[in-house]
């Protein structure tokens, strides 16, 4: 450890140095939570703020086509919907850093060069595992169990967080493309609205017209909500047969898998090109 509490990095080469230097990143990022606390206290208020709004307001007008508990039909939707917008923190973190100078003075260091942005990845993971972890609670609140087992509850939350890293790795290349944060935070939200409502989340796909339907039960965000669903035995309707209704934790990861195999290379290239 170094006089500042920050781990010391390994100064060994290759893979392990990028890997030590990435931790060191992330223990950065995760001790700015603490000085800048309307951050996390405001992502947690609006994700309650959903879970209350839906659950108490519109769940009596929402019937499930099974006459399930619409709060176990909505809580896994709730969790993915804020992985989901995750994202966004790490595109206006890293266009912050990006403005402010700070990845000029990374730069600078004898570091490697993918650390700035696994540390930013690997800290939004454990900063956003800390926001599931206030919703879970809050799903307890009102009413919304688990029905299955321990490894079936830690199967679902270890979904949840490798989603989140992929998600992290778009916000990322967002965080580099844009100039501004106004930017980043407006076009995560265009993105992402259309993508986490235009879903399973909040309402079961047989509600949706005929020609959007496979549009939501193919989205990641759907996958992702529908696979959590099965994974704790809470009310999982689909409209039809098919893949993304029997194999929905599948294809989350193969949705993972995409995700990182597309944005990781671009967002590490758009890295090197403003770095030069």
């Amino acid at each position: 450890m170094t006089p500042s509490g920050i781990p010391a990095r390994v100064e060994s080469g290759g893979l392990r140095r990028e890997l030590a230097d990435g931790l060191v990143v992330t223990w950065r990022n995760l001790r700015r939570i603490p000085r800048i606390p309307e951050l996390a206290i405001f992502a947690i208020l609006q994700s309650i703020m959903f879970v209350l709004l839906f659950a108490f307001v519109f769940g009596g007008a929402i019937p499930l086509p099974d006459g399930g508990s619409y709060k176990e039909f909505l809580m896994p939707g709730i969790f993915a919907q804020t992985i989901a917008f995750a994202s966004v923190t790490t595109a206006i973190g890293m266009t912050d850093d990006l403005n402010k100078g700070i990845l000029d003075r990374f730069r600078s260091l004898p570091m490697g060069r993918s650390a700035v942005l696994v540390g930013r990845a690997l800290s939004d993971v454990v900063y956003n595992g800390a926001i599931l972890a206030v919703l879970m609670l809050t799903g307890l609140f009102v009413e919304w169990r688990v029905q299955t087992g321990v490894l079936e509850l830690a199967a679902g939350v270890g979904l949840l967080l490798l989603f989140t890293f992929a998600m992290s790795w778009l916000g990322v290349w967002i965080g580099l493309m844009v100039p501004t944060v106004e930017v980043a935070q407006q076009f995560g939200f265009t993105v992402l609205f259309p993508l986490t409502f235009l879903s399973n989340v909040f309402v079961p796909t047989q509600t949706l017209p005929s020609l959007l339907r496979p549009i939501a039960e193919w989205n990641p965000v759907s996958a992702l909500t529908a696979a959590t669903r099965k994974l704790w035995g809470n009310p999982n309707p689909y409209a039809a047969e098919g893949f993304p209704a029997e194999q929905p934790v599948l294809l989350t990861l193969i949705w993972v898998a995409v995700m990182l195999a597309v944005f990781v290379p671009l967002a590490v290239r758009k890295y090197r090109s403003i770095s030069r």
